[in-house]
């Protein structure tokens, strides 16, 4: 089963940021548009934003937009979601996945992590 890893989630307060890492262990995550999705207990999973193979198009949920920025490194197989200024209301489980083209729906994407927990509190 070909899965992704995220990395980098954690406990901030309102304001501060966070990196967020998804790589590849088996498979070759250039060749793939990657989405990060999230998902707040009892809500259901909402995309975040997307990006393409080569990097020069990214989307992003209306409710991240100039806060979060998402990037790759295909030579390291890695995509990076750099979350500023954060939010409590941005807690959640965030998922890296990997499909063929950047979709808002989850079942546009093929390959998932298993989540990395971000928390905003003071």
């Amino acid at each position: 089963q070909l899965q992704l890893v995220e990395s980098g989630g954690g406990l901030v307060q309102p304001g501060e940021s966070l990196k967020l890492s998804c790589t590849a262990d088996v498979f070759t995550l250039a060749y793939y548009a990657v989405g990060w999705f999230r998902q707040a207990p009892g809500k259901e999973r909402e995309a975040v934003s997307c990006i393409t193979t080569s990097g020069s198009y990214t989307n992003y949920a209306e409710s991240v937009k100039v806060r979060f920025f998402s990037s790759r490194d295909n030579a390291e197989n890695t995509v990076l979601l750099r979350m500023n200024s954060l939010k409590p209301e941005d807690n959640a489980v965030y998922y890296c996945a990997a499909g063929v083209d950047c979709g808002s729906d989850s079942s546009d994407f093929d390959y998932w992590g298993q989540g990395t927990q971000v928390t905003v509190s003071s």
